[in-house]
């Protein structure tokens, strides 16, 4: 069984794609290579219970167990050492992607407060989008009552397209809710 918006992309985004771009070679098309899910925990280095439950969070919201992010270099005024756990992170591809990006699109996003949409102008010239969000209770799987620190992060879409308009038309597509 294959991701509904693994079957969209296939059945009606490729196609519309290959139209509105007039592409000859069918590998010209873009596509959704990966989604990686950022979330940084400095206040992780006085209280490692912090570190415990974001990772659980990140694994609940993505269904993949997250790596920790270790500090490169150690920085005094923050008190920072290098190897520090200051973060964590997963990468999503294949099925899992597809299936996190349909749940963001259409359960997660329209749960934020005040939501217009998410900007155009967050690209960054290669076809990549990037966005933060401010809290991890949007996400159905966390549970409210057992939050102790609301907790932001940062997703990337990487695709395989371009230029930015083209990127722009493929999530689009796929439905992402963008500002009129």
């Amino acid at each position: 069984m294959t991701a509904r918006l693994r079957e969209t992309y296939n059945n009606e985004v490729f196609n519309a794609l290959k139209e509105k771009f007039g592409y000859k070679n069918v590998m010209e098309v873009p596509k959704l290579t990966k989604i990686t899910i950022n979330m940084g925990l400095g206040e992780a280095k006085d209280n490692a219970k912090i570190m415990e439950s974001a990772v659980a969070e990140l694994a609940l919201i993505t269904g993949q167990k997250p790596v920790i992010t270790k500090a490169k270099k150690s920085i005094a005024n923050f008190k920072v050492r290098q190897g520090m756990p200051v973060g964590a992170k997963v990468t999503l591809r294949g099925d899992n992607m597809y299936v996190f990006a349909d749940k963001f699109f259409n359960i997660s996003l329209p749960r934020v407060r005040d939501f217009k949409g998410v900007s155009r102008n967050s690209f960054d010239g290669r076809g990549n989008y990037s966005m933060g969000i401010k809290e991890q209770l949007i996400f159905p799987e966390i549970n409210y009552d057992q939050v102790d620190v609301i907790k932001g992060m940062n997703i990337v879409f990487t695709t395989t397209a371009k230029t930015d308009e083209e990127a722009a038309a493929l999530l689009e597509l796929l439905g992402m809710p963008f500002e009129k």
